[in-house]
């Protein structure tokens, strides 16, 4: 059984391969439309799921509420920028700079998650709230998936 750590991390290295994936495409080609595509929906249930299951939980604890909201903040950022690149022209210039942005910035939050708010998660949750939430976790993005579908 995978605790919500292991949960966001598995995530995590799957969103970073893609991300990587999608700056690595070239113009409005298939491969770009579908790595993007994937990109997009799991992330998206990604985001969703963490919020309602492990920010949900970290939001009732005082001290790490601002980390939460700033993570959550975090969250908007990437789908504001994954909306403008489904906007966008696949084969525009711009396209790839986004691109890059996108994958710069969740980066940052992938890395920040996983070095500080773990850290804080891990003082202020218990054992049983940590495996509750991973299994939660794994639930919830699956009905995200599914609604999506």
């Amino acid at each position: 059984m995978s605790d919500i750590f292991d949960e966001i991390i598995k995530d995590h290295e799957y969103h970073r391969a893609l991300l990587q994936r999608v700056v690595e495409t070239h113009g409005n080609s298939m491969e770009r439309q579908n790595v993007f595509q994937e990109l997009k929906l799991d992330i998206t249930a990604h985001a969703d799921a963490e919020e309602q299951t492990f920010y949900a939980a970290l939001l009732s604890k005082p001290d790490v509420q601002d980390q939460a909201r700033h993570s959550i903040a975090e969250h908007k950022e990437a789908d504001d920028l994954i909306e403008k690149l489904a906007e966008m022209d696949f084969s525009s210039p711009g396209w790839i700079a986004a691109a890059e942005e996108l994958q710069h910035k969740m980066v940052h939050h992938m890395d920040e998650e996983e070095e500080d708010v773990f850290k804080l998660a891990r003082q202020v949750l218990s054992e049983n709230e940590i495996n509750q939430l991973g299994t939660k976790f794994r639930q919830r993005k699956q009905q995200e998936l599914a609604s999506a579908a």
